[in-house]
Protein backbone atom coordinates (compact mmCIF):
# COMPACT_ATOMS: atom_id res chain seq x y z
CA UNK A 1 0.00 0.00 0.00
CA UNK A 2 1.62 3.46 -0.91
CA UNK A 3 1.23 5.72 1.96
CA UNK A 4 2.33 8.47 -0.37
CA UNK A 5 -0.42 8.35 -3.26
CA UNK A 6 -3.33 10.92 -4.09
CA UNK A 7 -5.62 8.99 -1.83
CA UNK A 8 -3.89 8.71 1.49
CA UNK A 9 -2.41 12.12 1.24
CA UNK A 10 -5.76 14.23 0.34
CA UNK A 11 -7.21 11.77 3.73
CA UNK A 12 -4.28 13.53 5.31
CA UNK A 13 -5.26 16.94 4.61
CA UNK A 14 -8.34 16.69 5.35
CA UNK A 15 -7.55 14.85 8.71
CA UNK A 16 -4.88 18.02 9.15
CA UNK A 17 -7.27 20.51 8.50
CA UNK A 18 -10.35 19.08 10.67
CA UNK A 19 -8.27 18.28 13.60
CA UNK A 20 -7.31 21.82 13.82
CA UNK A 21 -11.07 22.97 13.11
CA UNK A 22 -13.16 20.75 15.40
CA UNK A 23 -10.76 22.58 17.99
CA UNK A 24 -12.18 26.13 17.59
CA UNK A 25 -16.03 24.91 17.35
CA UNK A 26 -15.89 22.77 20.41
CA UNK A 27 -14.37 26.01 22.25
CA UNK A 28 -17.35 28.00 20.60
CA UNK A 29 -19.83 25.75 21.66
CA UNK A 30 -19.00 25.50 25.06
CA UNK A 31 -17.84 28.89 25.48
CA UNK A 32 -21.52 30.31 23.95
CA UNK A 33 -23.50 28.75 26.60
CA UNK A 34 -21.14 29.27 29.40
CA UNK A 35 -21.22 32.89 28.65
CA UNK A 36 -25.37 32.56 28.63
CA UNK A 37 -25.07 31.33 32.25
CA UNK A 38 -22.72 33.87 33.39
CA UNK A 39 -25.15 36.87 32.03
CA UNK A 40 -28.20 35.07 33.17
CA UNK A 41 -26.47 35.08 36.66
CA UNK A 42 -25.59 38.94 36.23
CA UNK A 43 -29.55 39.71 35.90
CA UNK A 44 -30.62 37.54 38.38
CA UNK A 45 -27.81 38.38 40.74
CA UNK A 46 -27.06 41.96 39.97
CA UNK A 47 -23.31 40.91 40.91
CA UNK A 48 -20.89 42.43 38.64
CA UNK A 49 -18.29 39.53 39.14
CA UNK A 50 -20.33 37.82 36.81
CA UNK A 51 -20.40 40.60 33.85
CA UNK A 52 -16.56 40.66 34.32
CA UNK A 53 -16.35 37.52 33.93
CA UNK A 54 -18.96 37.74 30.77
CA UNK A 55 -16.73 40.59 29.44
CA UNK A 56 -13.28 38.49 29.48
CA UNK A 57 -14.30 35.01 28.23
CA UNK A 58 -16.26 36.76 24.98
CA UNK A 59 -13.33 37.71 23.86
CA UNK A 60 -11.72 34.09 24.52
CA UNK A 61 -15.09 33.16 22.68
CA UNK A 62 -15.15 35.87 19.98
CA UNK A 63 -11.35 34.41 18.62
CA UNK A 64 -12.35 30.91 18.64
CA UNK A 65 -15.49 31.35 16.77
CA UNK A 66 -13.38 33.70 13.79
CA UNK A 67 -11.08 30.90 14.14
CA UNK A 68 -13.58 28.28 13.57
CA UNK A 69 -15.12 29.70 10.66
CA UNK A 70 -12.24 30.31 8.72
CA UNK A 71 -10.45 26.75 9.04
CA UNK A 72 -14.19 25.46 8.19
CA UNK A 73 -14.45 27.24 5.01
CA UNK A 74 -11.28 25.31 3.70
CA UNK A 75 -12.95 22.18 4.23
CA UNK A 76 -15.89 23.41 2.16
CA UNK A 77 -13.14 23.40 -1.00
CA UNK A 78 -11.27 20.56 0.13
CA UNK A 79 -14.75 18.40 -0.86
CA UNK A 80 -14.43 19.64 -4.58
CA UNK A 81 -10.82 19.90 -4.75
CA UNK A 82 -10.08 15.92 -3.37
CA UNK A 83 -12.92 14.35 -2.78
CA UNK A 84 -15.35 15.11 -5.96
CA UNK A 85 -16.27 11.29 -5.96
CA UNK A 86 -17.80 11.72 -2.98
CA UNK A 87 -19.61 14.61 -3.70
CA UNK A 88 -20.87 13.15 -6.94
CA UNK A 89 -22.31 10.40 -5.25
CA UNK A 90 -23.30 11.73 -1.67
CA UNK A 91 -23.31 15.09 -2.70
CA UNK A 92 -27.81 15.17 -2.82
CA UNK A 93 -27.56 14.36 0.72
CA UNK A 94 -24.76 16.61 2.92
CA UNK A 95 -25.11 19.07 0.53
CA UNK A 96 -28.95 20.32 1.95
CA UNK A 97 -27.84 19.03 5.35
CA UNK A 98 -24.56 21.97 5.26
CA UNK A 99 -26.89 24.24 3.55
CA UNK A 100 -29.51 24.63 6.50
CA UNK A 101 -26.31 24.80 9.06
CA UNK A 102 -25.11 27.63 7.22
CA UNK A 103 -29.41 29.04 6.94
CA UNK A 104 -30.02 28.63 10.21
CA UNK A 105 -27.16 28.37 12.99
CA UNK A 106 -24.29 30.50 10.94
CA UNK A 107 -26.89 33.66 9.82
CA UNK A 108 -28.68 33.44 13.31
CA UNK A 109 -24.87 33.74 15.12
CA UNK A 110 -23.52 36.04 13.12
CA UNK A 111 -26.87 37.92 13.19
CA UNK A 112 -26.41 38.44 17.24
CA UNK A 113 -23.11 38.07 17.85
CA UNK A 114 -22.12 41.94 17.01
CA UNK A 115 -24.54 42.44 19.43
CA UNK A 116 -23.22 40.34 21.90
CA UNK A 117 -19.81 41.71 21.67
CA UNK A 118 -20.44 45.17 21.06
CA UNK A 119 -23.60 46.32 22.43
CA UNK A 120 -23.67 46.72 26.23
CA UNK A 121 -23.98 50.51 25.40
CA UNK A 122 -26.53 50.63 23.23
CA UNK A 123 -29.14 48.23 23.85
CA UNK A 124 -30.81 47.10 26.73
CA UNK A 125 -29.50 44.70 29.07
CA UNK A 126 -32.76 41.82 28.11
CA UNK A 127 -32.10 43.05 24.44
CA UNK A 128 -28.61 41.91 25.22
CA UNK A 129 -29.00 38.52 26.87
CA UNK A 130 -31.24 37.60 24.13
CA UNK A 131 -29.12 37.97 21.63
CA UNK A 132 -26.05 36.04 23.62
CA UNK A 133 -28.74 33.33 23.82
CA UNK A 134 -29.32 33.74 19.89
CA UNK A 135 -25.86 33.05 19.71
CA UNK A 136 -25.30 29.82 22.38
CA UNK A 137 -28.61 28.30 20.38
CA UNK A 138 -26.88 28.94 16.69
CA UNK A 139 -23.62 27.16 18.03
CA UNK A 140 -26.05 23.68 19.44
CA UNK A 141 -28.12 24.20 16.06
CA UNK A 142 -25.22 24.17 13.98
CA UNK A 143 -23.45 20.98 16.29
CA UNK A 144 -26.65 19.38 15.49
CA UNK A 145 -26.70 19.75 11.15
CA UNK A 146 -22.99 18.85 11.50
CA UNK A 147 -23.58 15.84 13.71
CA UNK A 148 -26.56 15.01 11.36
CA UNK A 149 -24.48 15.21 7.79
CA UNK A 150 -21.61 13.35 9.66
CA UNK A 151 -23.86 10.16 11.22
CA UNK A 152 -25.40 9.63 8.14
CA UNK A 153 -22.09 8.54 6.65
CA UNK A 154 -21.95 6.44 9.98
CA UNK A 155 -25.45 4.70 10.15
CA UNK A 156 -26.95 5.81 6.26
CA UNK A 157 -30.82 5.12 6.43
CA UNK A 158 -34.00 6.86 4.22
CA UNK A 159 -31.84 7.00 1.28
CA UNK A 160 -32.12 5.21 -2.16
CA UNK A 161 -29.72 4.51 -4.97
CA UNK A 162 -30.70 6.13 -8.41
CA UNK A 163 -28.16 6.21 -11.62
CA UNK A 164 -25.14 5.54 -8.64
CA UNK A 165 -26.22 8.46 -6.75
CA UNK A 166 -27.60 8.65 -3.18
CA UNK A 167 -30.96 10.43 -3.16
CA UNK A 168 -32.34 11.25 -0.31
CA UNK A 169 -36.01 9.27 0.06
CA UNK A 170 -37.05 10.18 4.01
CA UNK A 171 -35.76 13.28 5.36
CA UNK A 172 -36.71 12.99 9.16
CA UNK A 173 -35.13 9.42 8.71
CA UNK A 174 -31.73 10.78 6.93
CA UNK A 175 -31.40 13.54 9.79
CA UNK A 176 -32.44 11.20 12.22
CA UNK A 177 -30.36 8.32 11.35
CA UNK A 178 -29.50 5.20 14.22
CA UNK A 179 -26.03 6.84 15.43
CA UNK A 180 -27.18 10.85 15.09
CA UNK A 181 -28.67 11.03 18.99
CA UNK A 182 -25.40 9.81 20.80
CA UNK A 183 -23.57 11.09 18.62
CA UNK A 184 -24.91 14.55 19.37
CA UNK A 185 -25.09 13.99 22.87
CA UNK A 186 -21.11 12.82 23.15
CA UNK A 187 -20.01 15.97 20.60
CA UNK A 188 -22.19 18.63 22.89
CA UNK A 189 -21.08 17.63 26.58
CA UNK A 190 -17.77 17.20 25.03
CA UNK A 191 -17.62 20.86 23.93
CA UNK A 192 -19.26 21.64 27.49
CA UNK A 193 -16.54 19.83 29.19
CA UNK A 194 -13.78 21.24 26.76
CA UNK A 195 -14.83 24.78 27.85
CA UNK A 196 -15.18 23.70 31.15
CA UNK A 197 -11.30 22.89 31.22
CA UNK A 198 -10.05 25.63 29.73
CA UNK A 199 -11.98 27.98 32.50
CA UNK A 200 -11.05 25.69 35.10
CA UNK A 201 -7.24 25.90 33.75
CA UNK A 202 -7.23 29.54 33.76
CA UNK A 203 -8.70 29.85 36.96
CA UNK A 204 -6.27 27.39 38.30
CA UNK A 205 -2.86 29.07 37.40
CA UNK A 206 -3.92 32.24 38.63
CA UNK A 207 -4.76 30.93 41.75
CA UNK A 208 -1.22 29.61 41.74
CA UNK A 209 -0.13 33.05 41.44
CA UNK A 210 -1.54 34.07 44.11
CA UNK A 211 -4.69 35.62 42.96
CA UNK A 212 -8.01 35.30 45.07
CA UNK A 213 -10.50 37.63 43.45
CA UNK A 214 -14.06 36.85 42.88
CA UNK A 215 -13.90 36.39 39.14
CA UNK A 216 -10.48 34.04 39.36
CA UNK A 217 -12.31 31.84 42.27
CA UNK A 218 -15.91 32.04 40.42
CA UNK A 219 -14.58 30.87 37.39
CA UNK A 220 -12.25 27.73 39.22
CA UNK A 221 -15.36 26.95 40.87
CA UNK A 222 -17.85 26.97 38.51
CA UNK A 223 -16.19 25.31 36.37
CA UNK A 224 -15.14 22.31 38.12
CA UNK A 225 -19.16 22.15 39.46
CA UNK A 226 -19.73 21.59 35.54
CA UNK A 227 -17.16 19.07 35.33
CA UNK A 228 -18.30 16.92 38.03
CA UNK A 229 -22.14 17.28 36.19
CA UNK A 230 -21.42 16.46 33.11
CA UNK A 231 -17.88 14.05 33.25
CA UNK A 232 -20.34 10.77 34.74
CA UNK A 233 -23.06 11.75 32.04
CA UNK A 234 -20.62 11.85 29.36
CA UNK A 235 -19.65 8.40 30.45
CA UNK A 236 -22.98 7.13 30.78
CA UNK A 237 -23.65 8.74 26.81
CA UNK A 238 -20.32 7.02 25.75
CA UNK A 239 -21.97 3.59 27.15
CA UNK A 240 -24.74 4.00 24.98
CA UNK A 241 -23.19 5.16 21.67
CA UNK A 242 -21.13 2.35 22.41
CA UNK A 243 -23.76 -0.16 22.37
CA UNK A 244 -25.08 1.63 19.18
CA UNK A 245 -21.69 1.28 17.20
CA UNK A 246 -21.58 -2.66 17.59
CA UNK A 247 -24.90 -2.59 16.39
CA UNK A 248 -24.59 -0.54 13.43
CA UNK A 249 -21.08 -0.89 12.92
CA UNK A 250 -19.36 -3.96 13.96
CA UNK A 251 -16.06 -3.82 12.43
CA UNK A 252 -15.45 -0.65 14.27
CA UNK A 253 -15.93 -2.29 17.80
CA UNK A 254 -13.90 -5.17 17.00
CA UNK A 255 -11.07 -2.64 15.39
CA UNK A 256 -11.28 -0.29 19.15
CA UNK A 257 -11.08 -3.80 21.10
CA UNK A 258 -8.63 -5.41 19.20
CA UNK A 259 -10.46 -8.64 19.18
CA UNK A 260 -9.50 -10.77 16.05
CA UNK A 261 -11.89 -13.90 17.14
CA UNK A 262 -15.39 -14.21 17.99
CA UNK A 263 -14.97 -16.08 21.56
CA UNK A 264 -18.01 -18.19 22.68
CA UNK A 265 -19.53 -18.03 26.41
CA UNK A 266 -18.22 -14.39 26.90
CA UNK A 267 -15.82 -11.83 25.64
CA UNK A 268 -12.39 -10.40 27.40
CA UNK A 269 -11.29 -7.04 27.26
CA UNK A 270 -8.02 -6.55 25.68
CA UNK A 271 -6.97 -3.35 28.44
CA UNK A 272 -3.43 -3.05 26.52
CA UNK A 273 -1.78 -4.52 23.73
CA UNK A 274 -0.55 -4.43 20.16
CA UNK A 275 -2.95 -5.13 16.88
CA UNK A 276 -1.10 -6.34 14.24
CA UNK A 277 -3.01 -6.61 11.00
CA UNK A 278 -0.84 -8.34 8.98
CA UNK A 279 -0.70 -11.78 11.52
CA UNK A 280 -4.29 -10.75 12.71
CA UNK A 281 -3.09 -11.32 16.68
CA UNK A 282 -3.13 -8.14 19.34
CA UNK A 283 0.30 -9.22 20.69
CA UNK A 284 1.30 -8.44 24.29
CA UNK A 285 -2.61 -8.51 25.07
CA UNK A 286 -3.45 -7.76 28.51
CA UNK A 287 -6.80 -9.71 29.07
CA UNK A 288 -9.41 -9.17 31.77
CA UNK A 289 -12.27 -12.26 31.12
CA UNK A 290 -15.48 -11.56 30.44
CA UNK A 291 -15.14 -7.57 30.90
CA UNK A 292 -15.54 -7.07 27.13
CA UNK A 293 -19.04 -9.16 27.17
CA UNK A 294 -20.02 -6.60 30.32
CA UNK A 295 -19.12 -3.38 28.74
CA UNK A 296 -20.44 -4.04 25.53
CA UNK A 297 -23.21 -6.06 25.87
CA UNK A 298 -24.03 -5.68 29.63
CA UNK A 299 -24.01 -9.45 30.05
CA UNK A 300 -21.41 -12.10 31.63
CA UNK A 301 -21.43 -14.26 28.32
CA UNK A 302 -22.41 -11.76 25.27
CA UNK A 303 -20.49 -12.43 22.15
CA UNK A 304 -18.84 -9.80 20.31
CA UNK A 305 -18.28 -10.43 16.55
CA UNK A 306 -13.97 -10.28 15.93
CA UNK A 307 -12.15 -9.21 12.87
CA UNK A 308 -11.79 -12.58 11.04
CA UNK A 309 -15.35 -12.47 10.45
CA UNK A 310 -14.76 -9.31 7.96
CA UNK A 311 -13.39 -9.49 4.58
CA UNK A 312 -9.62 -8.01 4.93
CA UNK A 313 -10.36 -5.12 2.71
CA UNK A 314 -13.49 -4.25 5.18
CA UNK A 315 -11.65 -4.03 8.42
CA UNK A 316 -10.73 -0.60 9.91
CA UNK A 317 -7.00 -0.07 10.90
CA UNK A 318 -6.72 -1.35 14.38
CA UNK A 319 -3.75 0.28 15.68
CA UNK A 320 -4.72 3.45 15.39
CA UNK A 321 -8.22 2.89 16.96
CA UNK A 322 -6.99 0.74 19.67
CA UNK A 323 -5.31 3.61 21.36
CA UNK A 324 -7.08 6.48 20.89
CA UNK A 325 -10.02 5.27 21.93
CA UNK A 326 -8.39 4.18 25.14
CA UNK A 327 -6.61 8.04 25.40
CA UNK A 328 -10.32 9.50 25.06
CA UNK A 329 -11.67 6.58 27.67
CA UNK A 330 -8.73 7.35 29.98
CA UNK A 331 -8.98 11.07 30.00
CA UNK A 332 -12.29 10.41 30.65
CA UNK A 333 -11.96 8.53 34.02
CA UNK A 334 -9.07 11.79 34.81
CA UNK A 335 -11.67 14.08 34.51
CA UNK A 336 -14.26 12.37 36.77
CA UNK A 337 -11.66 11.77 38.98
CA UNK A 338 -10.83 15.58 39.07
CA UNK A 339 -13.61 16.38 39.91
CA UNK A 340 -14.63 14.22 42.71
CA UNK A 341 -11.14 15.43 44.19
CA UNK A 342 -12.82 19.03 44.10
CA UNK A 343 -16.00 18.10 45.85
CA UNK A 344 -13.64 16.55 48.51
CA UNK A 345 -11.86 19.52 49.23
CA UNK A 346 -14.71 22.11 49.12
CA UNK A 347 -15.74 19.52 51.87
CA UNK A 348 -12.39 20.20 53.55
CA UNK A 349 -12.61 24.02 53.25
CA UNK A 350 -9.27 23.79 51.04
CA UNK A 351 -10.55 23.85 47.49
CA UNK A 352 -9.02 27.19 46.71
CA UNK A 353 -5.57 26.86 48.96
CA UNK A 354 -4.25 23.18 47.75
CA UNK A 355 -1.67 23.77 45.36
CA UNK A 356 -0.94 20.49 44.03
CA UNK A 357 -5.08 20.15 43.16
CA UNK A 358 -4.72 23.88 40.91
CA UNK A 359 -1.34 21.99 39.57
CA UNK A 360 -3.35 19.10 38.49
CA UNK A 361 -6.73 21.40 36.79
CA UNK A 362 -3.92 23.13 34.88
CA UNK A 363 -1.83 19.80 33.45
CA UNK A 364 -5.58 18.81 32.90
CA UNK A 365 -6.77 22.05 31.16
CA UNK A 366 -5.49 20.62 27.40
CA UNK A 367 -7.22 17.24 27.77
CA UNK A 368 -10.92 17.99 26.81
CA UNK A 369 -9.22 18.83 23.62
CA UNK A 370 -7.12 15.89 23.61
CA UNK A 371 -9.73 13.70 24.19
CA UNK A 372 -11.55 15.28 21.97
CA UNK A 373 -9.46 14.75 19.00
CA UNK A 374 -8.79 11.00 20.00
CA UNK A 375 -12.29 10.51 19.98
CA UNK A 376 -13.12 12.30 16.51
CA UNK A 377 -9.70 9.90 14.87
CA UNK A 378 -11.51 6.60 16.31
CA UNK A 379 -14.66 7.44 15.05
CA UNK A 380 -13.47 8.33 11.24
CA UNK A 381 -10.82 6.18 10.76
CA UNK A 382 -13.06 3.41 12.61
CA UNK A 383 -15.32 3.90 9.54
CA UNK A 384 -13.03 3.05 7.04
CA UNK A 385 -12.84 1.80 4.21
CA UNK A 386 -16.13 3.62 3.77
CA UNK A 387 -16.88 7.02 3.27
CA UNK A 388 -20.53 6.30 3.67
CA UNK A 389 -20.93 3.30 5.58
CA UNK A 390 -20.94 0.13 3.57
CA UNK A 391 -22.20 2.26 0.75
CA UNK A 392 -19.48 4.37 -0.81
CA UNK A 393 -15.60 3.34 -0.59
CA UNK A 394 -13.12 5.96 0.24
CA UNK A 395 -10.95 4.97 -2.47
CA UNK A 396 -14.46 5.47 -4.78
CA UNK A 397 -14.42 8.92 -3.49
CA UNK A 398 -11.05 10.68 -3.80
CA UNK A 399 -10.74 13.13 -6.97
CA UNK A 400 -8.60 12.17 -10.19
CA UNK A 401 -5.65 14.37 -9.27
CA UNK A 402 -2.30 13.52 -8.72
CA UNK A 403 -0.34 12.71 -5.54
CA UNK A 404 2.05 16.32 -6.51
CA UNK A 405 -1.06 18.18 -6.25
CA UNK A 406 -2.17 17.32 -3.07
CA UNK A 407 1.32 17.21 -1.24
CA UNK A 408 2.08 20.51 -2.23
CA UNK A 409 -1.01 21.79 -0.99
CA UNK A 410 -1.17 19.93 1.96
CA UNK A 411 2.44 21.61 2.84
CA UNK A 412 0.81 24.88 2.23
CA UNK A 413 -1.90 24.45 4.10
CA UNK A 414 0.40 23.03 7.06
CA UNK A 415 2.16 26.18 7.12
CA UNK A 416 -0.77 28.55 6.59
CA UNK A 417 -2.59 26.93 9.86
CA UNK A 418 0.40 26.91 12.02
CA UNK A 419 1.05 30.80 11.08
CA UNK A 420 -2.49 32.17 11.39
CA UNK A 421 -3.88 29.99 14.13
CA UNK A 422 -0.69 29.30 15.98
CA UNK A 423 -1.22 32.90 16.41
CA UNK A 424 -4.53 32.80 17.43
CA UNK A 425 -3.84 30.29 20.03
CA UNK A 426 -1.02 32.17 21.05
CA UNK A 427 -3.04 35.08 21.87
CA UNK A 428 -6.12 33.41 23.32
CA UNK A 429 -3.43 31.92 26.00
CA UNK A 430 -1.95 35.36 26.35
CA UNK A 431 -5.38 37.10 27.25
CA UNK A 432 -5.75 33.81 29.83
CA UNK A 433 -2.69 34.51 31.36
CA UNK A 434 -3.80 38.17 32.38
CA UNK A 435 -7.23 37.06 33.40
CA UNK A 436 -10.85 38.60 34.07
CA UNK A 437 -9.68 41.83 35.81
CA UNK A 438 -7.75 42.74 32.98
CA UNK A 439 -10.14 42.70 30.68
CA UNK A 440 -12.20 44.61 33.12
CA UNK A 441 -9.99 47.37 33.59
CA UNK A 442 -10.38 47.80 29.76
CA UNK A 443 -13.75 48.43 29.13
CA UNK A 444 -13.60 50.38 32.06
CA UNK A 445 -10.91 52.71 30.03
CA UNK A 446 -13.70 52.84 27.13
CA UNK A 447 -16.38 54.15 29.09
CA UNK A 448 -14.01 56.57 31.14
CA UNK A 449 -11.06 57.40 29.49
CA UNK A 450 -10.17 60.46 31.98
CA UNK A 451 -9.14 57.72 34.54
CA UNK A 452 -5.68 57.63 35.68
CA UNK A 453 -3.99 54.44 36.55
CA UNK A 454 -4.16 54.98 40.05
CA UNK A 455 -7.90 55.39 39.81
CA UNK A 456 -8.12 52.08 38.09
CA UNK A 457 -6.00 50.28 40.60
CA UNK A 458 -7.30 51.02 43.46
CA UNK A 459 -10.37 49.06 43.40
CA UNK A 460 -8.78 45.44 42.05
CA UNK A 461 -6.09 45.78 44.63
CA UNK A 462 -8.75 46.46 47.34
CA UNK A 463 -10.56 42.98 46.10
CA UNK A 464 -7.60 41.01 45.62
CA UNK A 465 -6.62 41.96 49.46
CA UNK A 466 -9.98 40.87 50.69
Amino acid sequence: MDMLDALHLARLQFAFTVSFHIVFPAISIGLASFLAVLEWRWLATGDETYKDMFLFWSKIFAIGFGMGVVSGVVMAYEFGTNWAGFSHVAGNITGPLLTYEVLTAFFLEAGFLGIMLFGWERVSARAHFFATLMVAVGTLISTFWILSSNSFMQTPQGYAIEAGRIVPVDWFKVVFNPSFPYRLAHMTIAAFIVAAFIVAACGAWHLLKGRRDKPVKRSFSMALWILLALAPIQIVVGDAHGLNTREYQPAKIAAIEGLWETEKGGTALNLFGLPDMKDEVTRYAVKVPHLGSLILTHSWDGEIRGLKEFAPQDRPYSPVIFWTFRIMAGLGMLMLLTALIGVWLRLRGKFYETRWYQWMVLCMGPSGLIALLAGWITTEVGRQPWTVYGVLRTTESVSPVSAQQVGVSLLILVVVYFLVFGMGVYYMLKLMKQGPSERTEFFVRLKHPGLNNRALSEPFEAVQGE
